[in-house]
This record gives structure tokens, sequence and C-alpha cells, in this order.
């Protein structure tokens, strides 16, 4: 079977699989060779867990080779189980599908002049990917000769109970729904977050699986190690600083490093990739919502940071720290240092320390 660019586009889909099964193209033999599939891998895993999106870099090469797409797919899922950072196979999953989600709905609104061709997917093709074409039905309309897509669905009680959430929100509870002959009406939008969640579902399955633990999986983790070691180094564990709680967030407080970072997002400037995750990641550690980061980086970088920080929290703070100043010297993103930086060891420190310093100094001057 052929590598299609559907495969591509969609690399979870079964067929998908097929094609990198029956190439004869090794995974092993492009990681030794450092091949553009790994590059890609590994920028895969990378905008997955910072940015929330598995979507290749515009600018890159091979983002457009069809062969380095598709393979890059299994690459990643090897990078992402040897990373072993807490959250990182959900939040792999959950780019893969988000952008999987955005590409169908482009999909199924596309027309015949479409620009993708035959790497487009209908709805039908996705139905029959998760077994769902006969649990799936569109709502009959009057109008039987339009061409327009129906606007609700029946979906057998079943596939939309393992495929929704309640998480999602009232509307999607049983009670609350349209129930009969044993399906649930849903409208075209709801069908297709079904689709997204079944996509996630699928992405996450089996992951992280153990690569080490043979002569082939050791060298092959060994040959991915700078690699996996420098996500590593990005994505510092949760644990090894604490979220810190404050009344209110005054940027006075800030390391030196992220002043910078943050007059550089706020003269507009294109911060690297490392650079706008750890000012994401900071703002966010810090307590900030991801929608009021926008207002403390100013207009011009404010939708792309705001994702960022959307991607990077939870209920309780950062999903990752932002990264040590090991790794801020590491990135050349450790400037400006003061006698404080000497005395700690990360950025989030830094704040706890100099907002703690700050209130005591504010406490004995109210005393006096």
């Amino acid at each position: 079977m052929r590598m299609r660019p559907l495969h591509a586009r969609y690399p979870f889909f079964a067929a998908a699989r097929e094609a990198v099964e029956s190439a004869d193209v090794a995974i092993a033999t492009l990681v030794a060779e450092d091949a553009p599939a790994v590059e890609r891998g590994v920028e895969r895993v990378e905008r997955a867990l910072m940015e929330g999106t598995v979507e290749p870099d515009p600018d890159e090469a091979y983002g457009r080779d069809t062969q380095t797409e598709l393979l890059s797919y299994p690459i990643s899922r090897i990078i992402v189980s040897l990373v072993e950072t807490p959250a990182a196979v959900d939040k792999y999953a959950r780019a893969e599908a988000d952008t999987a989600y955005e590409r169908m709905l482009a999909d199924f609104d596309a027309g015949d002049d479409d620009v993708h061709g035959e790497a487009r997917a209908s709805l039908d093709d996705f139905l029959r990917e998760f077994d769902l074409d006969g649990a799936v039905r569109a709502e009959s309309t009057r109008n039987r000769n339009s061409r327009r897509a129906p606007d609700h669905y029946w979906v057998d009680v079943g596939p939309y109970l393992t495929y929704s959430d309640t998480d999602w929100g009232a509307d999607w509870r049983l009670v609350n729904r349209s129930l009969a002959g044993g399906a649930v009406r849903v409208t075209r939008e709801e069908l297709s977050e079904l689709l997204r969640e079944a996509v996630r579902r699928r992405v996450a399955e089996g992951l992280p699986f153990a690569v080490r633990g043979s002569d082939a999986g050791d060298r092959l983790a060994d040959a991915l190690k700078p690699h996996v070691e420098r996500l590593r180094n990005l994505l510092s564990d949760r644990g090894a600083v604490n979220v810190v709680y404050v009344d209110s967030v005054d940027p006075d407080h800030f390391p030196p490093c992220v002043e910078a970072l943050l007059a550089r997002a706020r003269e507009g400037e294109d911060l690297p990739n490392e650079a706008a995750f750890a000012l994401a990641a900071f703002l966010v550690g810090v307590g900030l919502e991801p929608e009021a980061v926008g207002g403390v980086v100013g207009d011009a970088n404010a939708e792309e940071l705001e994702k960022r920080a959307t991607v990077l929290a939870d209920s309780s703070g950062s999903q990752y720290a932002p990264p040590t100043c090991e790794t801020m010297q590491a990135y050349d993103l450790c400037v400006n240092r003061d006698d404080r930086c000497d005395t700690i060891k990360h950025p989030m420190k830094y704040f706890e320390t100099a907002t703690t310093d700050a209130d005591a100094a504010a406490a004995d001057e109210a005393a006096d």
C-alpha cells in the first residue's frame, strides 16, 4: 500500500498505519540517520505539548512531504513515550485530536475544488474509520434534493455515551437530549466533537509504551536521547516548583529574564518557541488566567501567548513549571542577572521571594 496524502493528513487512520507497515522503511533506520521524519516527529511532540497543535511549521519544507509527514507520527509516539513527563500523553493526544478536528471541519465543508484533493476526508470516511457508519444517521429533511449537509444527526445511545463527556457541560447529559428509538439527536457540530474525542482516544491508546527493554529498543532510545533530553529540560516537571498564589501579580517582582521576555513580546517581536513557552508558563504559573495573559503581553502577541497559556493551564495552575534557570541559560534566555538571581535556581522562586520580601517591607512600613 502506497503512502497517500490522506494518510499524512490523518495518520491515525488504520489505512495510514498499514501504509507505514507495508513500506520498505524502517523507523530505526530513519532515527539512526536522523532523517527529516525525525525532526518533524520532534517538532510534532514539541508543538503538541507547548502549543496544542501538531501542524508543521509552514516555513519548513518537510511539512509538505507526504512520506516525511506520515512517518513522523510513529516517531512522535516513540518520543512522547520516552519523555515520561506527567500529562505529556494526554496533551499530545489532545493536540493530535484538535488538529484533526480543524482539518475534518475544513474537509467536511470543502467543495469539489478544494486544494487538498485526494487528501480530503469525508464524514462517511470518519464514520467508517471508527465503526460508526451504522450508528449515525442523518436527520431526514423535507428538501431531499438539497446538497447542503444535514444540520442534525441521530447517534445510537451506546456510541454517544462512549464518546461524550458530561464534563463538556449540562447539554451533553443524556437527560437533556432528544432521545428516540435508542438514538440521541445531535447537531452537525456536536457530531464533529464526538469524532474529535474518538480521535483523541485512538491516539492515546497504548501510550506511553516501553521503548527500552531490547537491544533494538535501547539503540532507538539512545539515538533519540538528545531530542528527548531537550524536551525533558524544557518541560520541567510540575512537582519541581509549586504554583505561586498571590493576591495580585506585580510585574515589578518578575525575574530579569521574564522582564526581558515580556518587553520583547510587548514590542511585537515574534518570540522563538522556547522563549514563548517560558513566558507563557511563567505567567500562568504566577496565577494569571489564560485570558488575562494577553493584557499583560500587549496586543502584538496576545493571541499567540493566550493560546499557549490555555494549553499549559489546568484547574490548579500551570501544567508545566517554567524552565529552570539552568535551562533558561542553555537557551540564552537568562539575561540581566541581579543579586537575587545568585540565590535561586528557578524563575518562580525569584518571584516568590521578591513578592514575600516586598510584602514584609510593606508590613514593616505600616507598623512604623
